[in-house]
């Protein structure tokens, strides 16, 4: 009777210590089943409105892939309305640091460095990418709406110039999504936008024969028809106020900003998925 009471208890140890169906593939756990296509050629060149039917039309399969290429993007309130408007179109933007990697996919970051502080917001964002310069495929920085002003425009352009050109040297093959500076809404006197307008004009120059430009200053302001006299500004339709708030920034003032509402932020950022599409297409 012993010798059977042993064996009871030695075959019910055995039979729940057998875990091998359960067991992670050999190396960690199982393996992501997801087929991830390394970017292609790309394609160059300006992302406007047109984009946004674009993005629309693009199969489930080719959207999908940008989920692979390893992205960084930084930012500050208007990038946020764009990750949330990303987001609700099912492409989230996970965060990223110096010290935690990019997850593969997309990642994204708000910089510690204040609006009005584009050249701090440069450097950053340099220190960033150059941390995880062995995995990342694309980077995305996005000047805010306080960055661009007449007296220091042409400064802030060649800061910024020497940025991209120093990260090409040293992240061969990085690829880059270029945002035009956000507009804000203007009633009664230009607040900045007529720079923010000619940093635009710059990069699409600069930059446009060998990476991508969203022109978000396009889609905002439904391609210039938004505008006091001629300078253009955010529209109405997409500005973010009482009716429509931002998902992240709530309500605006009545003039001198320009967040996108939560409507209008997932209508917009279908271009800006888009451009990075176009990267890597």
């Amino acid at each position: 009777m012993k010798k059977l009471f042993i064996f009871l208890i030695i075959s019910t140890i055995m039979g729940c210590s057998d875990s091998s169906k359960d067991a992670p593939a050999p190396g960690g756990d199982d393996p992501d089943p997801t087929t991830v296509t390394p970017p292609g050629k790309g394609a160059p060149g300006v992302v406007g409105t047109a984009g946004i039917k674009a993005w629309d039309d693009l199969p489930t399969s080719e959207k999908d892939k940008i989920k692979g290429w390893n992205t960084i993007f930084m930012h500050q309130s208007v990038g946020t309305d764009l990750e949330d408007g990303a987001a609700a179109n099912g492409f989230r933007f996970e965060y990223f640091d110096m010290n935690e990697k990019p997850d593969g996919g997309l990642s994204g970051n708000v910089f510690s460095a204040s609006n009005g502080m584009p050249i701090e917001k440069m450097e950053e964002f340099k220190r960033n990418a150059l941390a995880h310069k062995g995995i990342l495929k694309i980077a995305i920085f996005k000047f805010g709406y306080a960055d661009i002003r007449e007296e220091d425009r042409e400064a802030v352009q060649v800061a910024y110039k020497q940025m991209i050109d120093d990260l090409r040297a040293q992240i061969p093959g990085l690829r880059f999504v270029h945002i035009t500076p956000p507009l804000v809404y203007i009633a009664t006197r230009d607040e900045g936008n007529e720079a923010k307008m000619k940093t635009g004009q710059w990069m699409k120059s600069t930059f446009a024969e060998k990476d991508v430009i969203f022109d978000l200053q396009t889609v905002e302001s439904n391609d210039g028809a938004c505008k006091l006299g001629n300078v253009w500004r955010i529209c109405d339709e997409y500005r973010s106020t009482a009716s429509c708030p931002s998902k992240s920034q709530g309500v605006d003032a009545p003039e001198g900003q320009g967040h996108l509402c939560e409507a209008a932020a997932a209508k917009i950022s279908k271009a800006f998925l888009m451009s990075i599409y176009n990267t890597g297409k």
